[in-house]
C-alpha cells in the first residue's frame, strides 16, 4: 500500500513536471514574441517620429509660403493701383491743351 501510494505521488509529480516544462516553453515563446514586438514597436515609434517631424516641416513651409505669397499678392495689387494712378496722371499731363489762339482760329475757320 505504501509503495502504491509512493508510485501515485511520483506519477503526479512527473505529470506536474511535464506541465511545468510545457508552461516554461510557452513562457519562453511569449517572451520571445514580446521582445520581437517591443523591437518592432520601437522601430515604428522612431519611424513615426521622423515622419511626423517631416510633416510638421511641410506644414511650416506651406504656411510660410502661403503667407509670403499673400504678401506678394498684396504688394502686386498695391503696385498695380499706384501704376494705374500714375498712368492716369501721365495721360492727363500729356493730353494736348488748346490755347486761346487755337480756339480763336477754330472759331474763325467755321465762320
Amino acid at each position: 500500500a505504501a509503495a502504491a501510494g509512493m508510485a501515485e505521488l511520483r506519477a503526479r509529480r512527473d505529470e506536474l513536471a511535464r506541465l511545468i516544462q510545457g508552461e516554461e516553453a510557452e513562457r519562453s515563446r511569449l517572451q520571445g514574441e514580446i521582445w520581437a514586438l517591443t523591437e518592432k514597436l520601437a522601430r515604428t515609434n522612431e519611424s513615426l517620429a521622423r515622419k511626423m517631424a517631416t510633416r510638421n516641416d511641410f506644414d511650416r513651409t506651406i504656411a510660410e509660403t502661403e503667407a509670403a505669397y499673400g504678401k506678394i499678392l498684396e504688394s502686386s495689387q498695391t503696385l498695380l493701383s499706384v501704376l494705374k494712378g500714375e498712368m492716369g496722371n501721365t495721360s492727363k499731363a500729356t493730353e494736348p491743351k488748346s490755347t486761346s489762339k487755337e480756339k480763336q482760329a477754330d472759331g474763325q475757320q467755321h465762320s
